[in-house]
């Protein structure tokens, strides 16, 4: 499995947070048409992406839900400031 629920979430979260800060960009009465254009197209791709996004976890979820596939635990094996790993310095 490619993504896992958490990363497509984060994903997700930071897409939400580009497309809002786009969508003020494009309410600005300060800029340049120009500039307005500029953040339209981008809002688009970035919208475009979020579904993407969105439906890739959907299908993640349904195909958990039906037993199609299964999470994994990824354990964390932290070795930094753990004294058992430090090296003796002789």
């Amino acid at each position: 499995m490619a993504e896992t629920l958490g990363s497509l979430v984060d994903k997700i979260s930071i897409i939400e947070l580009k497309r809002f800060h786009m969508e003020e960009q494009i309410n600005r009465s300060d800029v340049s048409q120009n500039h307005i254009e500029e953040c339209q197209q981008r809002l688009t791709i970035l919208t475009q992406q979020r579904d993407d996004l969105i439906a890739e976890l959907d299908q993640l979820v349904q195909d958990v839900l039906s037993g199609k596939k299964q999470l994994k635990i990824y354990r964390q094996f932290k070795m930094y400031n753990d004294p058992k790993y430090q090296m003796r310095k002789t």
